[in-house]
């Protein structure tokens, strides 16, 4: 039963329906758990651990989780930061908000969890605008009318006082969405921090778009609710962190798996405004041994020629 569900609900996700329409009873919602949880969990994880590396400063104690689902972006952040002591659950769905509420009181989580039950596209009169060290919103922006982009995340930013995190399916159509929220989020004065190293408009040709990949192992479970044999699999993911704070932004990111031949690695890099590809030859052996620990995604700190 579970299989069959989960099958459904990926047509229904593929089809861009709102989980309003996808989880229906408690039943899609185990099957979302057992499918698309893990994954969720693993993209977001890496986003956040992308802020904590350039921001080791950062230890945010209160948290909205907007979009919630079942929480899987509450227990990312109480990963990386267990110095979270609140934690502030948003949904328009009560299935949700109750499964999410008892998933992340029975994970261990040491912080005061709170449910709101709302819409993030349709703020009620008078609601506090509160202030969050830390807002969250992962896999749900996805579903706002294009329209309606530009005020939610005015919203979303309205409740930030230190960090806010973006993270989306990495898909074409989601990079162009995260687009239109940097640069109202630009022009609200944040500080994009992660992944761009820069504020200045995305340098990438129309045809191509910024995301990146993480790899999580399959239990059993998951595997049999995907009905799949491949003890692993790769969740693509793009993804925006935006600060009060200007920090400290890398030199480049590496945007796209680096390739290793013979020769040596060349890498695809965001850097200083532009778009640009470097190449590192293994006969430079001190700079080839450091370039080659680095993986998608990875900042560099320094320009490639004076690695």
């Amino acid at each position: 039963m579970l299989r069959d569900r989960a099958r459904q609900l990926s047509e229904r996700y593929r089809a861009h329906r709102p989980t309003s329409e996808t989880i229906r009873d408690e039943t899609d919602a185990l099957a979302y758990a057992a499918t698309r949880m893990p994954a969720t969990y693993a993209a977001i994880v890496t986003a956040l651990g992308r802020l904590d590396e350039q921001s080791p400063e950062f230890a945010p104690k209160r948290m909205l989780d907007v979009g919630c689902g079942l929480g899987a972006a509450s227990c990312a952040a109480a990963t990386v930061w267990p110095s979270i002591a609140e934690i502030t659950l948003l949904d328009r769905s009560a299935l949700f908000l109750n499964l999410a509420t008892a998933l992340v009181q029975d994970s261990g989580l040491r912080a005061t969890i709170e449910a709101t039950h709302a819409d993030m596209a349709t703020p009620r009169a008078g609601e506090d605008a509160a202030s969050f060290d830390l807002v969250v919103i992962g896999y749900a922006l996805t579903e706002i009318a294009e329209a309606d982009l530009p005020r939610v995340v005015d919203q979303l930013w309205s409740r930030t006082s230190g960090a806010l995190v973006i993270v989306e399916p990495g898909t074409p159509r989601d990079h162009d969405r995260l687009m239109v929220a940097r640069s109202r989020l630009i022009a609200l004065g944040a500080h994009i921090l992660a992944p761009c190293p820069h504020q200045a408009p995305c340098p990438l040709p129309a045809n191509d778009w910024c995301h990146f990949s993480v790899r999580l192992p399959r239990r059993r479970a998951h595997k049999l609710v995907k009905g799949a044999d491949a003890p692993f699999e790769d969740e693509k993911f793009a993804y925006l962190v935006a600060g009060r704070s200007a920090g400290t932004p890398p030199r480049a990111r590496v945007i796209a798996p680096p390739r290793v031949s013979k020769a040596g690695i060349s890498l695809r890099l965001c850097a200083d405004k532009a778009f640009e590809e470097t190449f590192i030859p293994k006969r430079d052996k001190a700079r080839y041994e450091k370039i080659r620990k680095k993986d998608w995604g990875d900042p560099l700190h320094a320009p490639a020629e004076e690695i």
